[in-house]
């Protein structure tokens, strides 16, 4: 059985194609020994890190009932929105997802991050303290102080044990799309200060070299990379609301702005040898971030779309490691 690191780009609904993708690969017989994720791939991550095989997985993807997602606070369209944007600063609760978070989760013996400890002594001495040795990472950002977490390994900057947290609650943050869930907060426990906690993907959409050596030795595995956007600027579109529609040369330049702000260091990234050949990207064209209400028609076809893509990539790859 092959091993593999695995790294999850977070786009909403479109993150029905990582589902797909993560279960090509398990169905070719890889195992993940760490596994990375931003917004809806930090969902598919914390499946994948907890040992969820392909059949158990697509089970969870047949559970998840999108148009639940998006959850009022009040069962009044619109108006329950206005007033929870203003009040709480996201339009939705996301109660929901995380509750089926806990569900799912708890079903595969996973709870708080101490469920997903590893020990490996071969590891790249950078990620070999304790802090830093767990199966799963989750990408969130914390806008109070402008810096990227990485979760579990970024805890102890607000005094915090990881192994007491509930990955639950890591993935609910780096799914908090600003504006339209409720953002998160985290508690210093020396100082009592408080840190807004947002979507990962404002910071680090697609972290693909989250667990490349540092000390000169060759990988013992590849790291695979899942994503869901195309290069800008032809994934404008996917990212900005009306995008193509007539709009005055200054709101274009502010959806373009906006727009390399999500995805540009990622992209760079991307340039870099080695790394463009150990990514494969799911075709989610034609279908929104926040589609919640997508049909099962179109469902379907987005995790058929992810499966073809791994079996794609995998009758490629030749092997690249960074």
């Amino acid at each position: 059985m092959p091993d593999a690191d695995l790294v999850l780009e977070g786009g909403g609904v479109k993150g029905l194609g990582t589902a797909g993708a993560v279960m090509g690969l398990l169905d070719a017989g890889y195992r993940f020994q760490r596994v990375a994720g931003t917004s809806v791939g930090a969902v598919a991550a914390c499946f994948a890190a907890a040992g969820a095989d392909s059949a158990r997985f697509r089970d969870i993807v047949g559970r998840l009932d999108l148009s639940r997602v998006p959850d009022r606070r009040v069962p009044l369209p619109l108006i329950s929105e206005s007033v929870t944007l203003v009040a709480r600063r996201g339009a939705y609760a996301g109660n929901w997802i995380r509750k089926f978070l806990l569900r799912e989760l708890g079903d595969l013996g996973v709870r708080t991050f101490a469920d997903l400890r590893r020990e490996d002594d071969g590891d790249d001495p950078a990620l070999a303290t304790p802090d830093h040795r767990y199966k799963l990472v989750v990408l969130a950002t914390d806008v109070t102080h402008g810096r990227l977490l990485r979760l579990p390994w970024d805890y102890e900057l607000f005094g915090l044990d990881p192994d007491d947290q509930l990955v639950a609650d890591a993935v609910r943050m780096s799914l908090s799309i600003p504006f339209y869930f409720e953002p998160c907060t985290l508690t210093s426990r020396g100082t009592g200060e408080k840190a807004t906690i947002v979507d990962g993907g404002v910071l680090s959409n697609f972290a693909i070299e989250i667990f490349d050596r540092t000390d000169g030795q060759q990988p013992r595995w590849p790291t695979f990379g899942v994503r869901l956007l195309p290069d800008l600027p032809a994934g404008l579109g996917d990212l900005v609301p009306f995008y193509g529609a007539p709009m005055l040369p200054t709101v274009r330049l502010l959806e373009q702005v906006v727009a390399t702000a999500l995805v540009g260091h990622d992209q760079t990234h991307l340039d870099r040898p080695g790394v463009r050949e150990r990514t494969m990207t799911v075709d989610t064209s034609g279908t929104s971030i926040t589609e919640f209400g997508i049909g099962g028609r179109k469902r379907a076809d987005l995790i058929e779309r992810g499966e073809t893509t791994a079996r794609d990539f995998l009758r490629r790859w030749n092997g690249a490691h960074p």
